[in-house]
């Protein structure tokens, strides 16, 4: 079976698995939750070595797609898969991220493990579909269908107002993808392809690039989330469980910047760069604004939350700045961010998991109980701040530097919330780790034990490894990223 295929549906063959154990096993529930749990775990180790060797593979001076696989589907339609400097590292980040989910799921989902680790299994699955389809259609239905694994996640395994933020985070992601549809069905329509690439090339007359941008802009919009339109993020992160809140963070909140980059810029460059100051001006909005909410959040899952938006709020400027720093700048971002903030929900997940609170005010003074945890909170700390030397620092400095080139009123504002994201995570830090124990229930609780310190180990070593050796990722995305720009601003005539 060809690499990217077998990537994609690896997931599939562990869902097939627990599905036959379910079926076939005794009446153990116990056992086969154990069971289902190794299966999901060997299964997306399995798919993270594929994913190794894909980039291993990959030709980094090539900026076409690579590994492509065109099979004829239906209506005239193809069953089209292929990923290039933008997309192959998303399809590693995902892979990267799922077992350290499983592993973080191994003691706290003791409820429908089987069910959990087949959802977990099929987003796999469906996300990095995502990443890989080279079709239209193809692109739409692994993106929509993401939502669905997502949902229950969330409905089922979350908080005690899962239902409520399960329902608006299907609502609002649905709502949006909707009009993408109908720009899609237009698309193939006016130009007789559903070829990603073919419509890469196609130039679309002016007027209709700025209804067709409006409309995929409505669906990656709301899955950044950008600023107004990213109020079902907090409400959907403080419901979901650890895992689920390091899936929606690390990985499908990219979905949207990835779209910007696949689609928007190269498909529609006049509307994007006509667009473009409302772009800055929402994101400006969403840096300031909520930042200062996280500042003030009694929540520590909801504040990392808001950071999130924030963070997001520099991708979407450096996407639309139109140049080479701005662009490498917002691919790092979001790749480091998926590591950091993956790392900063395990964090919160430590513990939730010993106390079943995330109340800011319950902590204090962990430093004296957890003095590993102290360090490990402090080092993604640091990195969601951006100090040099973490992966956060090279995304922010790239993004702020290609943010400038075409905005400096934006770069200025946007500046602020640096120092802003200092403020609400040194502060977050200061209150929960260091000073005397402020509650005398924290007088027992423990430090890291091994499987968690085999979670975090992956995760300090990419934030410190990305931090010190960005050329290993721009290699990999430059020639892409250069093709990308040279398209853009020879559309605009630049």
């Amino acid at each position: 079976m060809p690499l990217l295929s077998l990537i994609t549906y690896a997931p599939l063959l562990g869902v097939a698995a627990i599905v036959a154990l379910r079926l076939f096993a005794q009446k153990d529930d116990a056992k086969a939750a154990e069971a289902a749990r190794w299966i999901a775990f060997v299964t997306t180790l399995a798919t993270l070595a594929l994913s190794v060797l894909l980039v291993a593979r990959f030709d980094a001076g090539n900026p076409g797609f690579q590994f492509v696989e065109e099979v004829p589907w239906f209506a005239g339609l193809s069953y089209r898969m292929g990923v290039d400097g933008i997309s192959v590292l998303f399809v590693l980040l995902t892979a990267f991220l799922m077992p350290i989910c499983i592993a973080a799921s191994w003691k706290s989902i003791d409820d429908r493990v089987c069910e959990y680790m087949i959802a977990f299994l099929v987003l796999e699955a469906l996300v990095i579909g995502v990443f890989c389809a080279l079709d239209l259609v193809l692109f739409y239905i692994f993106f929509e269908f993401g939502l669905v694994p997502m949902f229950l996640i969330i409905g089922i395994w979350g908080g005690k107002r899962r239902v409520y933020a399960a329902y608006k985070f299907f609502l609002y992601t649905l709502l949006g993808s909707v009009l993408m549809l109908a720009a899609i069905l237009y698309m193939i329509a006016t130009s007789g392809t559903s070829s990603i690439p073919e419509l890469m090339t196609y130039q679309f007359p002016g007027q209709a690039q700025a209804w067709l941008w409006l409309a995929f802009f409505a669906s990656f919009a709301v899955k950044m989330p950008m600023w107004p339109v990213h109020t079902w993020l907090p409400d959907a992160h403080v419901e979901a469980p650890t895992a689920g809140s390091v899936i929606l963070a690390g990985i499908l909140l990219k979905l949207g910047g990835y779209g910007f980059m696949r689609f928007s810029l190269p498909m529609f460059p006049l509307a994007s760069e006509m667009f473009g100051p409302l772009v800055f001006g929402l994101s400006v909005v969403a840096v300031i604004y909520t930042s200062l909410v996280a500042f003030r959040q009694t929540d520590i899952k909801k504040l990392i939350a808001y950071s999130s938006v924030a963070h997001m709020g520099f991708v979407t400027m450096g996407i639309f700045s139109g140049n080479a720093a701005g662009e490498q700048g917002a691919l790092y971002q979001m790749l480091s961010h998926g590591v950091i903030s993956g790392a900063l929900f395990l964090c919160v997940g430590v513990v939730y998991d010993r106390m079943h609170t995330r109340e800011i005010a319950f902590y204090g003074g962990l430093v004296n109980r957890m003095p590993w945890y102290a360090a490990v909170f402090m080092l993604f700390t640091m990195g969601n701040v951006g100090l040099p030397g973490t992966s956060g620092f090279v995304g922010e400095i790239l993004t702020m530097t290609g943010v400038y080139q075409a905005s400096t009123w934006t770069a200025a504002l946007a500046a602020t919330g640096v120092i802003l994201s200092a403020v609400y995570a040194l502060s977050l830090y200061r209150r929960v780790v260091f000073g005397e124990l402020v509650n005398p229930q924290l007088a027992t609780i423990g430090d890291l034990e091994w499987r968690e310190t085999m979670i975090f180990a992956p995760l300090v070593l990419a934030t410190l490894w990305l931090g010190v050796q960005p050329n290993l990722v721009f290699e990999i995305t430059g020639a892409s990223v250069d093709q990308l720009v040279t398209t853009y601003q020879a559309a605009i005539g630049k």
